[in-house]
């Protein structure tokens, strides 16, 4: 495998709590698992730390914690750029990508209680991958992807079932107000969105 593969998997790793939060990193053990020296997989480390996957505790690297301000720093961060992103998916949206947008709203109705908890968040960020493209900001799109990829390890620490009842209320207004270029209702229904997912992640929903 090269740098960029095994950086891919230790994030898709991260991500889905496979590596759970704070876990010691040991450079010889992931240089064996991916049949490569110690040297690239260092590399690949130093780059996980850049985008806070990872962080060095003492001589090692570990995985980043899930700790409350974490959430509240990167919560602070989606309600500002998220809320533009959508504005200019509902300004910049395309007919065809309308069509598509509400192909993906459709796709809602197959989820039930009985999907899992990894299943329904990553249908939730497909929908949220659709609108950052639709927004045609190739940059904000891939900094709010990678918070929300952080956002997923939150959601996927959660020990309950989502409520799939709920869960897409507000998706569901937000394509709406983008079909009918509603910017108050759009700028609503994202910070609406955010502050579910933090009550919910807190269990204070």
């Amino acid at each position: 495998m090269n740098s960029n593969e095994i950086f891919e998997a230790l994030r898709k790793k991260i991500i889905k709590l496979e590596l759970e939060p704070e876990k010691v990193l040991n450079l010889s053990e992931l240089a064996e698992e991916f049949c490569v020296s110690r040297t690239p997989i260092k590399e690949v480390l130093i780059l996980l730390q850049a985008e806070e996957w990872i962080m060095r505790h003492g001589s090692h690297f570990i995985v980043t914690p899930l700790s409350l301000e974490r959430i509240r720093e990167l919560t602070e961060i989606r309600m500002v750029l998220e809320v533009q992103a959508n504005i200019w998916a509902m300004q910049r949206i395309t007919a065809s990508e309308l069509k598509a947008l509400k192909e993906l709203e459709n796709k809602i109705l197959d989820f039930d209680n009985n999907c899992s908890n990894q299943d329904i968040v990553d249908f939730d960020f497909q929908i949220h991958h659709y609108i950052f493209k639709i927004a045609k900001n190739a940059h904000l799109a891939r900094l709010l992807e990678r918070l929300l990829c952080h956002y997923l390890r939150f959601w996927l620490s959660i020990p309950r079932q989502i409520d799939i009842k709920s869960f897409f209320v507000e998706a569901r207004e937000l394509i709406k107000a983008i079909e009918n270029k509603d910017e108050a209702l759009v700028k609503e229904c994202t910070t609406a969105h955010i502050r579910k997912s933090v009550a919910e992640i807190m269990g204070t929903a």
